[in-house]
């Protein structure tokens, strides 16, 4: 097979994409068609492509930038992965789309979205890889931005918060071409001893993780779940930038420095990690908006990947890849599934939802099984990459560990209160005449939940065929498959979801409706002073960043508007008061004058004389 084929998976989709994009004209389900079409023609290509290896390279210019493109297990894992996410939401979107505004450039910013992702992910030089990573800017903007008349804002909040880490990002590329004077990845490896190699790990570890949606990056990914349409969602936040920053993650801890168990930095990881999950599950739970409640998740879920791959233990690694993907199958499940009930009920708030299993019931199931393999559930997918997660952290210290199972507990509880708010909770009136999604939505919703279900009864295929020969690629020793589910991991995770569904059982006595059963959580000594704060958005660094330069922009305009009154008004007073003076002075006595000239002549003379 020519290596030339590498650019398709590429060209194809963007030129479909460039070409969508200006057609405002041209009735939407021709933008869909064509979106379904490409999105399906790469997904046969990447499967083609799949198993084989080859590079491309074709010279650009003297300093090392050349189009180098690499298919290796890793990079041909993730490009079936991405092609085959894009194909079931561009599926899901024609419906979901239909008769709405702006079809043209949703479609259109899609198509992009995935041409530069698997431009991104083939990639085999760092500043190639950089355009097309700095390229997902664009379509990032423009699917946010047509949301809705206000959306612009949270647009431009998640390009400036995304465009920044990729700064960072630029900074640690140019670290690494000083330490080693090339830009080919697969020919990087960069030691982590000395202060510079340091210092370019975390500078490109913050890109990574960025795009990923770890803390403290996030805080765009809540805000767009109101603001952009559905699909949006399910294809970027819940799976391609999860594969992507994940993938890139995976790249810097096993190629290009080669992480080690004992160094600071693997412990920094381990801690983000944990942080992340905590963090966002607890947000995640007092959340009242379907959408908003699955996008603190889709940032929590992230804690869990970084946390394996920053064990730099086999095991811990393995567990963070395949819960990369497995976060990406139920996690756009989920969103579809909130998707089906908003493009129906017309409301994604949960206080105007109820009793929507009887309506909705594949919807419903779809649900309850990606809800439970994201909560760790046996034997859906979430739980076996969790345990492999768990058994990582457990071999780096117990605090990691516990951190990572109390993440657990709260998942648990806040889709145990999402699913009762829902589909089991008494029918509000919104409710009452909603049905089944139609199937062009149901089918990407129920191929994704046979998948949680595939890639955990027989999660082993998943392991040995896709992770195990991307791990193998990068020289790293391999795990195995079945290392991770010890008796004691099993038991405390059974712990840990039983206390889960005793805690929304109590509180649901208390209060009697699904949707306020975890609300006694908020008001625990502590941790509601910590929501206020949250809620109030103080660990919203972009909105201090903001609130800090409007303070430093105000500080100025009042230094200006001092300076301005010294000019104005001090400095004219002062003139003023010395001009009286001397005014005071000119008396119109002559003989004053000569009095005073024939004094000024004397002290000449007497200058003079000395």
């Amino acid at each position: 097979m020519s290596e030339f084929n590498l650019i398709l998976p590429i060209a194809v989709p963007l030129a479909a994409g460039l070409l969508v994009l200006p057609f405002k004209a041209v009735k939407g389900t021709v933008h869909a068609l064509v979106t379904f079409g490409v999105a399906a023609f790469t997904l046969a290509l990447s499967l083609v492509l799949f198993g084989s290896e080859s590079a491309l390279s074709i010279p650009w210019a003297p300093f090392g930038l050349d189009f180098s493109l690499r298919l290796y297990s890793f990079s041909g894992f993730i490009l079936v992965a991405a092609s085959g996410f894009g194909t079931l939401i561009s599926l899901y979107a024609a419906a979901f789309m239909r008769g709405k505004e702006k079809q043209n450039q949703f479609f259109g910013y899609f198509l992009l979205t995935m041409g530069l992702v698997n431009g991104a992910v083939l990639s085999d030089n760092l500043l190639l890889m950089l355009f097309f990573w700095e390229g997902l800017l664009v379509p990032l903007y423009g699917m946010i931005a047509i949301g809705s008349p206000k959306s612009y804002r949270t647009a431009t909040k998640a390009l400036i918060i995304v465009g920044l880490s990729d700064l960072c990002m630029m900074l640690g590329i140019a670290i690494v071409y000083s330490m080693t004077d090339t830009l080919t990845i697969s020919k990087i490896s960069v030691a982590t001893g000395s202060a510079l190699g340091s210092a370019a790990f975390v500078l490109m570890a913050i890109g990574a993780v960025s795009k990923a949606g770890s803390i403290p990056f996030h805080s765009w990914i809540p805000d767009a779940a109101r603001a952009a349409a559905l699909p949006f969602m399910a294809i970027l936040p819940a799976s391609l930038e999860k594969l992507l920053g994940i993938y890139f993650l995976s790249r810097i801890c096993l190629d290009l420095f080669a992480l080690t168990p004992d160094s600071w930095l693997s412990t920094l990881l381990m801690a983000l990690g944990c942080v992340t999950i905590i963090v966002a599950v607890l947000m995640a739970l007092i959340q009242k908006e379907y959408k908003r409640l699955l996008s603190y998740h889709a940032i929590s879920q992230v804690g869990y990947m970084v946390l394996g791959i920053g064990t730099a233990v086999p095991i811990g690694i393995m567990g963070g890849i395949f819960h990369m993907i497995n976060h990406a199958i139920y996690k756009s499940c989920l969103f579809l599934t909130g998707g089906a009930v908003e493009h129906r009920a017309g409301t994604t708030e949960l206080d105007k939802l109820g009793g929507l299993r009887a309506s909705m019931p594949v919807t419903c199931i779809c649900f309850l099984v990606a809800a439970a393999s994201i909560s760790g559930v046996p034997p859906f997918n979430g739980f076996f990459s969790k345990e492999m997660v768990y058994a990582g952290a457990l071999a780096r210290g117990p605090l990691f560990y516990i951190f990572a199972v109390i993440g657990s507990f709260f998942t648990a509880a806040s889709f145990l209160k999402l699913g009762h708010a829902v589909y089991f909770d008494p029918k509000q009136e919104s409710a009452e005449k909603v049905r089944e999604a139609p199937l062009a939505m149901l089918v990407p919703m129920i191929v994704l939940a046979l998948l949680c279900v595939a890639f955990g009864v027989w999660n082993a295929w998943p392991i040995e065929t896709l992770i195990a020969p991307s791990i193998a690629a990068s020289g790293a020793p391999v795990a195995d498959a079945h290392g991770g589910a010890g008796i004691f991991l099993i038991v405390m995770t059974c712990v840990a979801l039983g206390g889960a569904v005793l805690n929304h059982l109590s509180g649901f006595k208390i209060t009697h409706r699904g949707l306020t059963a975890v609300d006694h959580i908020h008001d625990t000594p502590g941790l509601s002073w910590a929501y206020d704060r949250a809620e109030n958005r103080y660990n919203d660094f972009y909105d201090l960043g903001k609130k800090a330069l409007v303070s430093f922009a105000k500080t100025l305009w009042k230094i200006d508007r001092a300076i301005d009154w010294i000019f104005e008004h001090l400095a004219g007073a002062v003139a003023f008061a010395f001009t009286a003076r001397l005014r005071a002075l000119q008396t119109g006595n002559y003989s004053l004058y000569i009095v005073f000239s024939l004094l000024g002549a004397a002290a000449v003379v007497a200058y003079l004389v000395q």
